[in-house]
């Protein structure tokens, strides 16, 4: 690659821009005259040995002095560079794997060398976010095929670090969600690993939902851990609940992720190859795989199921992994809470043995976990939920997840939202329907999971038997503003609840 020094000084404007690189340069600078750089153009930004790939956003009067030039926040971290520094410019020449993400578009089919040059690229930071979200885009749908679903997992798992246990059996588990409240991941992983089982659970922040486990955990201990730190508390307490993004394993899936949650798209085929890279690339062996079906889940029928465990199987067994689906009810949220603080509550019931605890959060954990110790061979087929309530009735999973809070970093209560309002019935009858999806938007517009203490505290079930006025739910807010903004959609809403008499 030719490159043209072309020197700036730094000034630091303090914008964030996420996970985005940008450089921002003056309209009229020199640097951009001479080499025809303009708004938009992708640019190799050097300082001393480190280099990035960043976009170019122009700046009019003010901001910047002649010579001077800006990063944004996540540009400047990566580069380590200070204020008054210098950097150098040069021309980043044209991806060849965006014209794989341009067949892709077209229906093209793509090889595996094709996925391992897109997913290096993203990897290394080449592709904007507007690339990015043209292959999530071309992956939307029905558009990969089987082969292309496992060309695309082998090539997450060939971009970054990967993990060995020197363990004849690792256990995992993942859900593929759509179902609020369905928070049994740190339930399962403290009955497993206080099984003896080694269980290094990576898990992610929330793409379309609001919360995921990641965000959850956060409310109660540090989720943040490098690889070391994570293999350290592994080693020692034989679990762990962290988030996938902070240790390296599968990033490329990660930055992908990043944009789906900004279209609000969650791909089959690339929540398969994510779930299962990240799982290879943690070191896992043994998988049990969650899928919840109902009318307002991501899964809704037993035909799109059955057609998501025949890939999951045909993708774990590709890479080597051995994997159990879990096909499962999703016809309504699991627990009371919908949002971080909020779940994070439900599970700390569930682990203490507390006599209000919910009850399908219990079940379902109970569900989760004996399927992973008859998978591992802990147990007999059929026994595993009756020695997994043994474990949780005893205390030793309680034990464990607390150990495992602190080896992470130390254990803290879930906060409380300074705001709430309920929602009641307007009629009376028996609940017969619960709207998943509708629910799960009033959580996230009452600032769920940016706000940790947000989302919905629910109070009926389906077959629940309600009386006209009586509270439905919850809402929890940081803000009044929030609140207000999220009863202005509920309001909008009508039969989120079905009840009929």
């Amino acid at each position: 690659m030719t490159k043209y020094h072309n020197i700036l000084k730094v000034k630091r404007l303090g914008i964030n821009t996420r996970q985005e690189h940008i450089i921002f340069m003056r309209e009229d600078c020199g640097v951009c005259k001479s080499e025809g750089f303009s708004a938009l153009s992708r640019v190799l930004v050097t300082n001393g040995s480190k280099s990035l790939v960043a976009t170019i956003n122009s700046v009019r009067d003010g901001l910047l002095k002649d010579g001077e030039a800006s990063l944004s926040e996540s540009a400047w971290h990566e580069l380590k560079v200070k204020e008054g520094d210098f950097i150098s410019l040069s021309y980043f020449p044209p991806l060849e794997s965006l014209s794989k993400v341009r067949a892709k578009l077209f229906g093209n089919p793509l090889s595996k060398s094709d996925f391992q040059s897109i997913i290096l690229d993203i990897y290394r930071g080449r592709f904007s976010n507007i690339q990015l979200a043209a292959f999530v885009s071309g992956c939307v749908g029905e558009r990969l095929s089987l082969n292309e679903i496992i060309f695309l997992t082998e090539a997450m798992v060939e971009a970054g670090e990967r993990i060995k246990w020197y363990k004849e059996i690792v256990v995992d588990k993942h859900c593929v969600g759509g179902l609020p409240g369905n928070r049994v991941t740190p339930i399962v992983v403290s009955i497993v690993a206080a099984a003896g089982l080694t269980i290094p659970k990576t898990s992610s922040r929330a793409i379309t939902s609001p919360s995921g486990t990641a965000d959850t955990m956060e409310v109660m201990t540090a989720i943040n851990l490098s690889l070391q730190k994570m293999k350290a508390v592994v080693e020692k307490t034989n679990g762990c609940i962290v988030w996938g993004g902070a240790v390296n394993l599968s990033p490329a899936d990660d930055l992908i992720i990043r944009v789906e949650r900004a279209l609000d798209i969650d791909s089959e085929g690339q929540m398969i190859a994510s779930v299962l890279s990240k799982k290879m690339a943690a070191g896992s062996t043994h998988v049990v795989l969650d899928i919840p079906v109902g009318t307002t889940a991501k899964v809704r029928s037993q035909k799109a199921a059955q057609e998501m465990k025949r890939k999951l199987e045909a993708v774990g067994h590709a890479i080597g992994l051995k994997v159990k689906i879990l096909i499962t009810d999703g016809s309504q949220p699991i627990g009371r809470g919908i949002g971080p603080a909020l779940e994070a509550k439900d599970v700390l019931a569930v682990i203490r043995n507390s006599a209000d605890a919910p009850n399908d959060l219990l079940e379902k954990s109970l569900l989760i976990a004996g399927a992973i110790l008859e998978l591992a061979k802990c147990c007999e087929p059929g026994r595993g939920i009756e020695e997994a309530k043994k474990i949780l009735l005893s205390g030793k999973a309680e034990e464990k997840f607390f150990s495992i809070c602190e080896a992470q970093g130390g254990f803290r209560e879930p906060p409380q939202a300074k705001f709430t309002h309920e929602v009641y019935s307007e009629y009376e009858g028996i609940v017969k329907t619960i709207d998943n999806r509708r629910l799960s938007m009033i959580a996230k517009l009452a600032g769920a999971p940016h706000d940790a203490a947000a989302g919905i505290e629910l109070f009926v079930k389906i077959g629940t038997k309600i009386s006209k006025k009586e509270p439905l739910y919850r809402i929890h807010a940081e803000s009044k503003g929030v609140l207000e903004y999220a009863l202005s959609y509920e309001r909008s809403q009508k039969d989120i609840f079905r009840i009929e008499e």
